[in-house]
């Protein structure tokens, strides 16, 4: 019911899939770029859900209050403080050791506003727990939604990172003017 619900939903808003390579695997860091608004998130979550996937993602612990929290954690929100000097790397990584199955995905910019440079917080991760990263896109320019395949990290995350946005140049952000290639 929530596939077909989602899938109508998604295409109502005008949206297509695209490929969706990657997305059988049980366990990986789903890189999702652009992120530039706060759309990218419903887009993704209807898109997910209507090729009957589930994935977690992280979220500003702030969020995490009644009854929202009880909303988030059911769609696989994980809170995080970003106040506390804690490891999310290491945090994140035990995850994948405590399941079989665990996706999760994480945008790169760390924030909707322009960023200059990827946060590699998500390259860690994988490289950390051992997984790969599947690179996943929302095209408010062609209204598409899919994946630009799967990327194992090498260990040079600054090369790694270098080519993992090459993949993204010609996709268009729902505000372009805060997405730098």
């Amino acid at each position: 019911m929530k596939k077909a619900l989602s899938k109508a939903i998604l295409q109502w808003f005008g949206w297509k899939t695209a490929s969706c390579e990657g997305f059988e695997l049980p366990k990986c860091v789903i890189c999702v770029a652009p992120h530039t608004s706060n759309w990218d998130f419903v887009i993704g979550k209807l898109f997910y859900t209507s090729i009957g996937m589930t994935a977690s993602f992280l979220m500003k612990k702030d969020w995490f209050f009644f009854p929202f929290n009880l909303l988030f954690k059911s769609m696989g929100g994980v809170p995080v403080d970003r106040n506390k000097r804690t490891s999310i790397t290491d945090q994140v990584a035990e995850m994948f050791l405590q399941n079989d199955r665990f996706q999760i995905a994480i945008t790169p910019e760390g924030t909707r506003k322009l960023a200059a440079e990827w946060k590699k917080g998500f390259y860690y991760i994988a490289l950390k727990a051992k997984v790969p990263i599947l690179l996943a896109y929302m095209d408010y320019g062609k209204r598409e939604v899919g994946t630009k395949g799967v990327f194992y990290p090498t260990g040079d995350a600054d090369a790694d990172i270098a080519r993992m946005r090459a993949c993204f140049q010609d996709v268009t952000a729902c505000h372009p003017e805060n997405y730098c290639i």
